[in-house]
C-alpha cells in the first residue's frame, strides 16, 4: 500500500491499573499492513522486563475466529500476523477497534489491548448503476429539480465521499447537499429544445477526500421529451396548377407536402380547406394522401 518503515500510522496507549490483576493499552495501526507489523511493545508499554516473558508464558488471546496479532517473546513487539481490512471487519463504522487480551502466568496477569483500526483510501466512489436515465420534457421550466442516484463510498471520515462534479453542459448544474450522506440534484438551468437536442447525455462523477482522490462516475441519459409546439410547413409556400374546364370529376389535380418537426402523434398530419366558401363544393382532398382531387 506504499506504507514505508513500520508501517504503524500512529501509537497511543495509557496504562490504567485498576488493581494488581488488571492494566489496558491502546494502539492505533492501519488497515491491510502487511504481517509483520510493528504494532507496539507490550513488555515496554506495561514495564515488564522482556526477559519475563517466556518465563510467565505470555500470549495473545482474540475473541475473533482468526488471529490478527501475535506476540515476540523475545523482544516484547505485538505485530500483525493477519491482513486485515477495516471495511469488513466494521463496515461503514466511522470508529473500528479490535480488543485482544494478553495473559500472564506466575502471577496471572490479564492486559486488555484495544487496537484502533485506522482507515485508508482503499475504496473508490462507486454508483449503484452504471446508467442512469431521465425523461424531460422539452416544456420543463428552469429551475427544476431531478434527484439523482447517491454514490456509495466504504471508507470512512476524510477518504469517504466529499463532492460530486458534472461535466460541461450549457442546460444543467449540480445542487449538492451534505447532511447524514452526500448527495445532489441536477437542476435545470436553461430551456429545453427536443428538435435541436432530443438526447443529452452527462457524466456524473463522485470523488473521495483521499490523497490522491479516488472517483466513480455515472453516465446521464437525458431523453427531451416532445410537446406540440411546431405548426406543419409545406413544402412550398405557394402551388400554382391550371386546369381545364372540362376535367372529368375525380381527376388528381396536385399532390401537396408538409412536415412538422416534433413527433409521434404530434407530428400526424391531416389536410383540409380553409376559406373556400361557395367554391367548397368543387374540390375534395383527401385528408391522409395529400392529394387534391
Amino acid at each position: 500500500m506504499g506504507l514505508t518503515g513500520c508501517f504503524v500510522c500512529g501509537l497511543i496507549f495509557f496504562i490504567n491499573l485498576m488493581d494488581a490483576a488488571f492494566a489496558q493499552i491502546v494502539y492505533s495501526v492501519q488497515e491491510e499492513v502487511n504481517k509483520g507489523t510493528f504494532v507496539g511493545n507490550i513488555s515496554k508499554d506495561l514495564n515488564i522486563n522482556v526477559h519475563d516473558l517466556e518465563y510467565r508464558m505470555f500470549r495473545i488471546v482474540s475473541g475473533s475466529n482468526k488471529k490478527y496479532f501475535d506476540l515476540n517473546l523475545k523482544t516484547g513487539a505485538l505485530f500483525v500476523s493477519e491482513r486485515f481490512d477495516r471495511e469488513e471487519l466494521c463496515l461503514s463504522n466511522p470508529k473500528c477497534s479490535l480488543n485482544i487480551e494478553a495473559i500472564a502466568k506466575n502471577p496471572q496477569h490479564l492486559y486488555r489491548v484495544e487496537i484502533k483500526i485506522l482507515d485508508i483510501n482503499d475504496n473508490a466512489p462507486h454508483f449503484p448503476v452504471k446508467e442512469f436515465t431521465l425523461n424531460i420534457s422539452e416544456i420543463a421550466s428552469p429551475g427544476e429539480r431531478f434527484p439523482l442516484p447517491v454514490a456509495e463510498d466504504s471508507d470512512v471520515g476524510s477518504n469517504s465521499l466529499k463532492e460530486y462534479k458534472l461535466s460541461l453542459n450549457e442546460h444543467f448544474r449540480l445542487d449538492t447537499h451534505s447532511e447524514e450522506s452526500v448527495f445532489t440534484e441536477l437542476v435545470l438551468n436553461k430551456p429545453l429544445n427536443r428538435e435541436r437536442q432530443a438526447i443529452i447525455k452527462l457524466v456524473l462523477t463522485g470523488v473521495d477526500g483521499g490523497k490522491p482522490p479516488k472517483s466513480g462516475t455515472l453516465n446521464i441519459i437525458i431523453h427531451v421529451m416532445d410537446v406540440n409546439d411546431n405548426n406543419p410547413v409545406f413544402s412550398q409556400p405557394l402551388y400554382k396548377i391550371k386546369l381545364k374546364e372540362n376535367v372529368a370529376i375525380g381527376t388528381k389535380v396536385i399532390s401537396v407536402s408538409a412536415s412538422d418537426l416534433d413527433e409521434g402523434i404530434n407530428c400526424e398530419i391531416e389536410y383540409s380547406f380553409v376559406g373556400l366558401g361557395k367554391k367548397q363544393d368543387l374540390f375534395t382532398i383527401v385528408p391522409k394522401t395529400e392529394t387534391l382531387l
